[in-house]
């Protein structure tokens, strides 16, 4: 049975404070619990139901059985589902210079289901480096880590000032823009930085600067702009030698 004490902390986890000072995070559901616990993350303890501890075999890691109810006053899903976590956060990796593979670059990205999915898009396109600007959303928000789906346990990461470190950056430096070469027209490369913008105002005047290969979406319809991580996608299937 969970403690008031204890229902109190993991809703505190909720915010960034608490997960910064304390070096935790939260990760809910079966799919990700089945990864994290496949992978060499450190697990602080796991509040689940009797079904699903019924099925595990042996765990590395402290357990609390909990009702379906006591879930519910814990989780940030709209439909709790049978296991959360607390997560040892991982230190930032830097990147390489020159870097080896593609490297995605996101630029002061607000909506944590956005920097989810290009987490998630990274992973598909085999991007293992993300390197986001100060300004960008937390890396361990509840909501970035359930839209990754389980891929930011393969996808590095660390935040930093862009346009110093994209000047030093010794490969080239892709931009998304509205007025760059349609990316049909680009030839596949094997070294490069895919730099994404917020997502109204997008890249920002001095990251924009370091651009070396502006590149843009072509469209046929009416719609004013592609979703930020939607575009991440298009632009890195295009780019990518497979």
């Amino acid at each position: 049975m969970l403690s008031r004490n204890e229902v109190k902390y993991i809703q505190s986890l909720c915010h960034k404070k608490q997960r910064t000072e304390d070096g935790l995070f939260i990760a809910e559901g079966t799919k990700i619990a089945a990864e994290i616990l496949a992978s060499d993350y450190t697990i602080k303890k796991i509040y689940a139901t009797e079904r699903w501890l019924a099925m595990q075999g042996a765990i590395r890691a402290a357990v609390t059985i909990v009702s379906t109810d006591e879930l519910a006053r814990i989780s940030q899903l709209q439909t709790p589902n049978e296991v959360l976590l607390l997560v040892q956060q991982r230190a930032e990796t830097p990147v390489s210079n020159p870097p080896k593979g593609w490297v995605l670059v996101v630029d002061g990205i607000q909506d944590p289901g956005n920097l989810g999915t290009m987490i998630r898009i990274a992973d598909w396109f085999g991007v293992h480096q993300i390197v986001c600007s100060t300004d960008t959303v937390e890396w361990y928000n509840p909501k970035v880590i359930q839209s990754t789906m389980g891929s930011f346990l393969r996808v590095q990461h660390c935040y930093t000032v862009l346009p110093r470190w994209l000047q030093q950056v010794k490969v080239p430096i892709i931009g998304a823009v509205f007025n760059g070469v349609p990316v049909q027209q680009m030839e596949k490369i094997q070294n490069a930085v895919l730099v994404i913008g917020h997502e109204g105002k997008g890249i920002r005047p001095d990251v924009l600067a370091q651009i070396t290969h502006p590149v843009t979406i072509p469209g046929k319809g009416r719609a004013e702009s592609l979703n930020a991580a939607v575009a991440a996608g298009i632009l890195l299937s295009h780019l990518i030698e497979m």
